[in-house]
Order: structure tokens, then C-alpha cells, then sequence
């Protein structure tokens, strides 16, 4: 049976960070508001977030497995991992990576906060003063904590600095390249010369872009393009040098 992926149509957004985890598997996966027909569409996806019962995802993504419904990204990869061989074998290292994924997603939210600083109920252009504002400390401040911390990570692996835990690929490591990929997206200015400051970071980026399955995924019409409409989102005047 195929594992459905329920996420906004169009965009990359959070449920890309699932995808690559699909996606370098070559698991089965329905990506199920991207398709039409009975039970598919964006409409399949809100009926079961407005459906009874106590396991109801607050929002998008979340996945299906058979009838088990499994909400937020870490959750979901820390669900997936053993069973995609994207996880440590270790039981206290499957932690540790849950730890990383989770600081990531803390990352992603301060991504988004900084073209949406007040409210998600606003549009951009209604906040744009304190985005520019929020988005200076960013680059400033956080960029460089976030990134410098994962850097050490890797550097200090005992599995060795080709992964952010144990020796072998996992969800992590996918999802600090799309952390890359999005970083560069949006803060070209701010990101230019990365690759001298965090020499283990770029490396794992150019690693995991050249895994054949994940090469073959962003060559293919699966992988959507960043854009304005997403987490990740390029407006010239929050982009400042780093």
C-alpha cells in the first residue's frame, strides 16, 4: 500500500521535507491534493482535518499509513525513518536525530516569521516595515547560529562529518539541503560565500544533490520551484549581505 502525503497543492512548503525523505527511498507515495478523482484533491485532505474523532491533524502535512494518520514533519520522519532505512538503528541515536529535525523546524519557523513577522492573516505588503526589520536580525543573528550549530554537528559526529548522525544517510540530512536549497532561495546576498564559513554544510548539500534518486526527483515536474507563495520566499529588499 502506498503512503499519502497530504500537504497544500502548488507550493513545497513543510511537506517537502517529507517528500525528499519519500523521494531518496523510492517509496511508494501518493502526493494526494496533487491529484484528482474520489478521495483526492485539497478537498480529501480538509475532510479528514475537519472529520471526528481524536486524531485529527491540526494542519497540512500529515501522512497515511494504512489507517494511521501521522501529523507535523518530525513526527512524521521520526514515523518514517526506520522504515524508509533513513534512520540510525540505534534506538538513543533515532532521538538524537529526532532532536535535529526538530531544531530545524524551529529554523523553518523563523524563516517564516521573517516575511510574516505580525500575522499569517496579513499579506506581506501589510507588514513589510517590521519583515525588513525581522529579517536583518535574522541574517545577522540567526542565520549564522543555526547554520554555525549545525556545522559543529557535523564536524564533531563520531560517525564522521559526511552525516549530521550515525554513519549513514538519514532524514536529516535530506532536510538540511532543502534547509540549504530554501536558504539560498530566499537570501541569495545573505548566503553568498556559505560554503567557506561552513565547509561540512556545503559538502553534505552537494552530496545529496548528486544521490541519483534525489538528482532524478529535482530534475523531475514533482519537484516544484521555490516561490512567493511558499516558506521559503525571495523579496530583494529583506535579502541583505551577511
Amino acid at each position: 500500500m502506498s503512503y499519502q502525503l497530504y500537504y497544500w497543492s502548488g507550493i513545497q512548503g513543510r511537506g517537502e521535507f517529507v517528500r525528499l525523505a519519500l523521494e531518496e527511498a523510492g517509496a511508494e507515495y501518493i502526493d494526494i491534493t496533487r491529484h484528482e478523482g474520489a478521495g483526492m484533491g485539497t478537498g480529501a485532505m480538509l475532510e479528514i482535518m475537519n472529520s471526528d474523532g481524536s486524531n485529527i491533524p491540526f494542519a497540512p502535512p500529515f501522512l497515511k499509513d494504512g489507517d494511521l494518520v501521522v501529523s507535523h514533519v518530525a513526527n512524521i520522519l521520526f514515523y518514517l525513518g526506520p522504515k524508509l532505512d533513513l534512520a540510525p538503528n540505534d534506538e538513543g541515536l533515532r532521538y538524537v536525530a529526532n532532536g535535529l529535525q526538530l531544531t530545524i523546524t524551529d529554523f523553518v519557523c523563523e524563516v517564516h516569521d521573517t516575511h510574516h513577522p505580525i500575522s499569517t492573516a496579513l499579506y506581506y505588503e501589510d507588514q513589510i516595515r517590521e519583515a525588513k526589520a525581522r529579517s536583518a536580525a535574522f541574517i545577522k543573528d540567526r542565520i549564522p547560529k543555526y547554520l554555525g550549530y549545525f556545522e559543529r554537528i557535523l564536524q564533531q559526529n563520531p560517525g564522521g562529518t559526511k552525516h549530521a548522525v550515525g554513519r549513514n544517510m538519514s532524514y536529516v540530512d535530506l532536510s538540511l539541503f532543502q534547509l540549504i536549497e530554501g536558504l539560498n532561495y530566499a537570501f541569495p546576498k545573505a548566503m553568498k560565500g556559505y560554503a567557506d564559513r561552513y565547509k561540512a554544510l556545503a559538502s553534505l548539500h552537494a552530496a545529496v544533490r548528486s544521490r541519483p534518486r534525489i538528482s532524478a526527483y529535482l530534475a523531475s515536474p514533482r519537484r516544484l520551484a521555490f516561490s512567493e507563495d511558499g516558506i521559503f520566499r525571495h523579496y530583494p529588499e529583506l535579502d541583505l549581505a551577511g
